[in-house]
């Protein structure tokens, strides 16, 4: 027996209390369950949703929710996970862990062609062992990135679904309807499928790895206006509002201008100048970084913002070594008047190496675990909704229609010709800051990247004989490259 309902949720928590208001607000028939059972009523109670009507009905059971549901059922999880567990078999993963057993618990509720989705942020191995599980239970599965916060949850996420292909159609009436929208007449969702199995759970995990570059790289650039052009708070807002007019055009540049304008009712100072300079993670930056070493990608940018909220954490140890150790200093000469446009052009281009970087991650990723990404189309999801919506991202959507084999976006002659024109700049930003002893280590290691890979040749030739050195590892031969590899007995070889 089937009931009324289009679609059942799982967590109310902010983001799942929006969600569900996104999809009534949209026509659509909404049941809702909660551990915590009263977290049920009380939503329910709310006035904003007792206008709803019959349109949204609270449940105290998993059966309960699914009693209510329309065949093919579907019911979306917006529970927290717990850290992934790379065991390939779902027997060697705790009963224990949130979204397992709640999947268990489905599994005895629903019947074959049902759909469970996954809205949370949750490891792509673990999303690839559940679809692969769900399925041979004769259910459908479906893990979805889901970006945007709490705002992009009310009124228009951005979506990353994948999981099995034949739940798409399932789903896309309701999830392109409530995503964001972009394009002539707002008619394109930021919601599309993205491949099977982990695939949207793994994009959704490079968005998040980006974000945590893009507001890095803002930061640093913050630091250098304040610390390097002794610029006040007003005058960092006027910056920020200036840069937010053109080629940085985005959601995060946008935020970080109004922060500068906020006093603290209670003190009168700016708040910002309040906040402590420590800062926090929820993991996925840390896991592009580890996924990047696992398939050889050099994702350094990403590694460095985790790296620079980890060192942001040792706050106590910081205040200790500032009264210990020394470094720059303000140099004799003065900065040039265009010193704040070069601060904006090292962090477009930075920002570029950022992205390459995340593309070339998903190219890689794409390779090693069969997926057929539309990297394109990726960059389209990203246009609206989420956290590192940009007008930017149009420019990778071009790169890639231009060439769907596109190697790296430097290669792209937009961004190609974008960062050749920032060099100067670029360079001088970061040699300013070792000058003065600010760190900037995203702006220095995207540097570092773009010199890498624009370079024929690297020192690694040294670092292989290293290696056969003390471990006998072997190498290859430039004058020999279809011979070997070779191994040398470097210690008889001596002179």
């Amino acid at each position: 027996m089937s009931g009324n309902y289009d679609i059942g949720l799982m967590g109310l928590a902010v983001m799942g209390q929006n969600l569900v208001l996104n999809m009534v607000d949209h026509g659509f028939n909404v049941a809702v369950f909660n551990r915590t059972t009263s977290k049920v009523d009380e939503f329910i109670s709310q006035p904003e949703c007792k206008s709803k009507g019959d349109k949204l009905a609270g449940t105290h059971s998993l059966a309960e929710l699914v009693s209510k549901l329309k065949r093919p059922r579907k019911v979306m999880l917006m529970i927290q996970s717990k850290d992934a567990v790379p065991a390939p078999e779902i027997a060697l993963y705790p009963k224990t862990a949130a979204i397992d057993a709640v999947i268990e618990e489905l599994l005895t509720l629903l019947e074959p062609g049902d759909v469970i989705i996954d809205g949370g942020n949750t490891h792509f191995r673990d999303t690839e062992r559940r679809t692969k599980f769900v399925e041979s239970k004769g259910l459908l599965y479906i893990g979805t990135g889901v970006s945007g916060g709490e705002e992009g949850a009310r009124k228009g996420p951005s979506m990353m679904p994948g999981g099995s292909e034949k739940a798409w159609e399932l789903v896309k009436p309701i999830f392109q309807v409530i995503s964001a929208k972009v394009g002539k007449n707002n008619s394109v969702p930021c919601c599309e499928w993205v491949g099977v199995r982990g695939a949207g759970h793994y994009v959704k995990m490079v968005h998040n790895g980006i974000e945590y570059g893009d507001m890095q790289l803002i930061c640093e650039a913050y630091w250098m206006l304040k610390n390097a052009l002794g610029y006040n708070n007003e005058q960092i807002h006027e910056t920020f509002a200036e840069w937010n007019k053109g080629e940085l055009d985005s959601y995060l540049i946008d935020i970080t201008k109004d922060i500068f304008t906020v006093k603290d009712k209670e003190t009168g100072k700016y708040l910002v100048d309040l906040i402590l300079d420590t800062a926090g993670a929820k993991g996925t930056g840390k896991w592009m970084s580890q996924l990047a070493l696992d398939i050889g990608t050099p994702s350094s940018l990403v590694t460095e913002a985790v790296y620079a909220r980890c060192i942001s954490a040792m706050k106590e140890a910081r205040v200790h070594a500032s009264k210990a150790l020394k470094g720059g200093g303000k140099p004799d000469t003065k900065l040039s008047a265009d010193f704040a446009e070069q601060i904006r052009q090292a962090l477009y281009a930075s920002k570029i190496c950022s992205y390459a970087q995340g593309y070339v991650q998903m190219q890689g990723a794409a390779k090693e675990y069969d997926w057929s990404l539309k990297f394109g189309e990726i960059a389209m999801l990203w246009r609206g909704g989420c956290i590192i919506r940009a007008t930017f991202l149009e420019r990778i959507k071009e790169a890639f229609d231009a060439d769907p084999k596109l190697e790296n976006l430097l290669l792209a002659p937009y961004f190609k010709e974008a960062v050749e024109s920032a060099q100067t700049a670029w360079r001088n930003v970061v040699k300013t800051a070792i000058d003065f002893g600010i760190p900037v280590p995203a702006f220095s290691t995207a540097l570092s990247y773009y010199d890498s890979y624009r370079s024929e040749v690297l020192p690694a030739n040294l670092l292989q004989a290293q290696r056969d050195y003390f471990g006998a590892h072997t190498y290859k031969r430039i004058d020999k490259p279809n011979e070997g590899p070779f191994h040398t007995d470097w210690i008889n070889e001596k002179r």
